[in-house]
């Protein structure tokens, strides 16, 4: 099993065994995010309303707002998880001994990876599933991206640690961090909307080796 598996199941899998007894209030919560997610890989699913989640769940609406205060949370409960597994992929992979472009190569590969094991979620990161949604929650998956890109670059530095300062060699970081960030990004975008049928990691070291080459 690899990293991205093992990470990506463990706390919304956890739910599975739920719904034979009464869930105690955690675990409803997870029960609920769970049930959010899996309505979001439905390819072309329209806008998700709380009505239909709560009809999937079988329970009120009433009863989702005991839990998440709106759908809005709820949304960010996704993205906590989202952050929360490629974080701490990414600082596994950030702590290696490796080459810095081997690192950032990795660090790109993980998150569509990740993306590939959890559709739904992909919809969150590429903001499909946020376009109506309260606006904070695309602030936080730009974040999100920022923080990815702070992270290639600093990958990608570790390449030029030893050489003389040189602005040119930094600006190079820069735009090639950027590059590979918005790479990513498209493949997210291109598997969301071919209803999950373009795999983002189609050809990905190819891709990356193509990227990361002069870097």
């Amino acid at each position: 099993m690899s990293e991205v598996e093992t990470s990506s199941t463990v706390a919304l899998a956890a739910a599975a065994a739920a719904g034979r007894k009464r869930p105690k209030p955690g675990e409803r919560r997870v029960q609920i995010l769970r049930a959010l997610a899996d309505m979001l890989e439905r390819p072309g699913a329209e806008r998700i309303t709380t009505a239909a989640l709560a009809a999937r769940l079988g329970v009120s609406e009433a009863a989702l707002y005991r839990h998440f205060a709106s759908k809005a949370q709820m949304f960010e409960g996704l993205i906590e998880f989202i952050e929360q597994s490629v974080f701490t992929l990414v600082n596994q992979v950030t702590e290696r001994d490796m080459p810095g472009p081997e690192q950032a190569a990795r660090v790109v590969a993980l998150l569509l990876q990740f993306a590939e094991k959890n559709p739904g979620m992909t919809r969150v990161m590429a903001g499909d599933a946020l376009v109506f949604e309260h606006e904070r929650l695309q602030q936080r998956m730009n974040l999100f991206f920022d923080k990815i890109e702070a992270a290639l670059r600093q990958c990608l530095r570790e390449a030029t640690a030893d050489a003389p300062p040189n602005a040119n060699a930094s600006t190079a970081v820069q735009v090639q961090a950027g590059v590979l960030v918005m790479f990513a990004m498209g493949r997210l975008q291109r598997f969301a909307r071919s209803g999950f049928k373009r795999q983002p990691t189609e050809h990905l070291e190819a891709s990356l080796a193509l990227l990361l080459s002069g870097g």
